[in-house]
């Protein structure tokens, strides 16, 4: 009994390791290969590709806590405010932003999440071509659905840098899982032209 307790152990640690050293090394290969391209656009030696989509440089800062905006889902109807930050007290008030993120319209990754029983319990309604619309005191952005995926809850890979602007929502899933849920529900949003 000892023996299998251990090697089912060190079955989910080394489960768990693998998942966060993939997670990491996506995080540093695109960090390696911004700054390749980036290196040599500067010394002219090559060009790097312009974005398709018309992100913004944002100069406004957010304190935790703060709303930032509204976020906008036409398939479910939906009008949800967004908060900077994902503790608790944000997520009981609506979306969070993830702090270590860039901000709705900026190019690479801006991550929101929610809770499934509340402002996300339609979101699996939400597929592929659907539009996510961020209404920020900022701007207004829209977004094309361009995947969905399931992962593990302690999944990282939803949180790397991307190449282009991104936004990204998830929440716990099963929805209908009572207690604390082992996935996550996944949407992949690219920012359209506008």
């Amino acid at each position: 009994m000892s023996i299998c307790l251990i090697a089912g152990g060190l079955y989910i640690t080394s489960t768990n390791a693998w998942k966060l050293l993939q997670g990491y090394a996506l995080f540093q290969f695109g960090q390696f290969k911004e700054q390749t391209a980036n290196e040599k656009n500067a010394s002219g030696t090559a060009k790097a590709a312009e974005p398709k989509t018309k992100a913004k440089e944002i100069n406004e800062t957010f304190q935790t806590g703060e709303k930032i905006g509204d976020l906008v889902i036409p398939k479910i109807g939906a009008e949800l405010p967004i908060y900077h930050g994902t503790d608790e007290d944000e997520l009981v008030k609506g979306v969070g932003h993830y702090a270590g993120s860039v901000l709705p319209g900026e190019n690479d990754n801006s991550v929101l999440a929610g809770h499934r029983d509340t402002v996300f319990r339609k979101l699996g309604e939400v597929g592929k071509g659907d539009k996510l619309i961020v209404k920020a005191s900022y701007g207004t952005f829209t977004y094309k659905v361009k995947k969905v995926r399931i992962v593990d809850s302690d999944d990282r890979t939803i949180i790397v840098p991307k190449p282009r602007a991104t936004l990204t929502l998830s929440t716990c899933y099963p929805f209908d899982f009572i207690g604390s849920a082992p996935e996550r529900y996944v949407l992949v949003a690219n920012l359209e032209e506008t």
